[in-house]
């Protein structure tokens, strides 16, 4: 399995989500993520460090499947966006070097990731949510489906990932690099993850301690239909979007 996250660059992301509103107190378990019965396999994150855009297409993945809809991704998908943002080539290893999630995130709000048949997905907004807050990643999950959470990834956690075990604190452990993985839903006990292809179990604890950086992001079709949440100062956003270049 490979990694692919670039460090976290502080306040890369401007726009932080706590500055719209006084958002809703989050449901103590929210598991939107069952509506997927197929996340497609790892699109390439077994061999190459495409973490960000495998997880952006499993979030692409998870929003239409909310919507009823089915979307198709490949490896090749995945690549071409990696290659796109960073000059990745799969035929020079010293080119697989990760990816920065703003960087990332701009191109998915300017260009959109590709799917199997072509089709551009773009997302209208992100925001930068507070790493490690369990508060504002729940508000964050249950308002808008999914969050990108980055994070330094200790070795002991491979570890019990191939053991089939959750992700939790252990003594000890060194960092091997950065990675990215989608939250789709959480509880009292676990944040529920998107790793190399499937729905992975994290303590609350290892997101605390682990996480570096986190985005939420909003699709378009949240923004064009011009639907808000309840607290969630969908106006205010619009204007600040508008200085953006």
């Amino acid at each position: 399995m490979k990694l692919g996250k670039l460090p976290a660059r502080k306040d890369a992301v401007k726009l932080k989500l706590s500055n719209y509103g006084t958002l809703p107190v989050a449901p103590k378990s929210f598991k939107l993520f069952t509506t997927v019965s197929d996340w497609q396999g790892m699109l390439g994150n077994d061999r190459y460090g495409d973490c960000v855009w495998a997880g952006a297409d499993h979030e692409t993945i998870l929003w239409n499947a909310e919507r009823g809809q089915a979307v198709r991704f490949t490896e090749q998908n995945a690549l071409s966006d990696y290659s796109a943002v960073t000059g990745f080539n799969p035929n020079d290893p010293n080119s697989d070097q990760g990816t920065d999630m703003q960087q990332a995130a701009s191109y998915r709000r300017k260009t959109g990731v590709t799917d199997a048949s072509g089709k551009r997905h773009t997302v209208a907004a992100y925001l930068a949510i507070t790493p490690g807050n369990k508060d504002e990643l729940k508000q964050a999950i249950y308002l808008f489906s999914n969050v990108g959470i980055g994070i330094e990834f200790p070795d002991y956690a491979m570890y019990q990932f191939n053991a089939g075990k959750s992700w939790h604190l252990q003594r000890g452990g060194t960092i091997e690099g950065g990675h990215y993985i989608p939250a789709v839903g959480y509880d009292g006990r676990y944040v529920y993850v998107v790793t190399w292809g499937k729905v992975q179990k994290m303590s609350w604890g290892f997101f605390a301690k682990y996480c570096d950086e986190a985005i939420v992001y909003l699709s378009d079709e949240f923004l064009t239909g011009a639907l808000s949440p309840e607290g969630f100062n969908l106006s205010a956003l619009n204007n600040d979007l508008a200085q953006l270049t």
